[in-house]
């Protein structure tokens, strides 16, 4: 598969993956909002063998074709971590077995 790559200028080492170029649409506005304004960086042929240094190929893929667009966040970084609007999946804390 064909993708671009785009560095988020206000969120460092945060890259956005789309499956058609410019196709900004696809994206969430609270994730739009997050990312601010964003540099075109690489465009790559992708396939699920392809070693990528800080992703997993199959997931990328899997995230481009099923929404459009994969969000790469720094190593030590989670949506959830980044206090994003659009994390919606809430796991349930240790403490509450104690």
């Amino acid at each position: 598969m064909h993708c671009f790559v785009y560095a988020s200028l206000r969120k460092a080492d945060t890259y956005l993956w789309l499956a058609r170029r410019d196709d900004f649409g696809v994206l969430p506005e609270s994730l739009v909002l997050m990312l601010g304004d964003l540099r075109f960086v690489l465009e790559v042929e992708l396939h699920p063998g392809r070693r990528l240094p800080m992703e997993d190929a199959r997931t990328v893929l899997e995230h481009l074709v099923t929404q459009g667009w994969h969000l790469q966040l720094p190593p030590s970084e989670t949506l959830a971590t980044a206090n994003h609007p659009a994390y919606t999946h809430h796991t349930p804390h240790d403490s509450e077995d104690e």
